[in-house]
């Protein structure tokens, strides 16, 4: 039977970005898994969160470690609160979240397949108005601020 190295991220260690005045840590890259599947961990400030957009050929899904999001979809809006999970398959729809609390969310968030860490990375760093140009490489649909609302 032939195995692989298992590898261990250390609370130190992982790719850390800024992203919407935020950070998020890249704890698993595509590189590492056979582009299987990413692991990023997101550290969301009060007001953030990504706008409406829907990637039908991702799976993804997150865990809310810390704080709470209220999360939306084209069915409606939800708070999803400290061990809550969402689970978004393939061909899930628009969704979107934002942290509505006077304090930071921490998810964990997974991928499948691999590939939108290389945006976050792509992302990190840049000013607002140059972020949608980036990510509509990245993202199938990308829908204004407001389409869930």
């Amino acid at each position: 039977m032939e195995t692989s190295d298992i590898t261990i991220t250390g609370a130190d260690q992982g790719e850390k970005l800024s992203i919407a005045g935020g950070s998020y840590r890249i704890l698993i890259r595509g590189e590492e898994t056979g582009n299987r599947f990413a692991v990023i961990e997101m550290l969301v400030p009060p007001g953030a969160g990504p706008a409406p957009h829907a990637h039908p050929d991702i799976h993804e899904t997150f865990y809310v470690v810390e704080g709470e999001v209220e999360f939306r979809t084209e069915a409606g809006k939800q708070l999803a609160a400290s061990g809550a999970y969402i689970n978004i398959p393939f061909n899930g729809g628009a969704h979107a979240f934002k942290n509505l609390s006077d304090t930071s969310a921490r998810l964990v968030c997974t991928v499948t397949p691999a590939g939108l860490e290389s945006m976050f990375r792509e992302i990190s760093g840049l000013p607002p108005e140059e972020v949608r140009a980036v990510a509509a490489k990245y993202v199938r649909k990308l829908y204004p601020p407001d389409y869930l609302d």
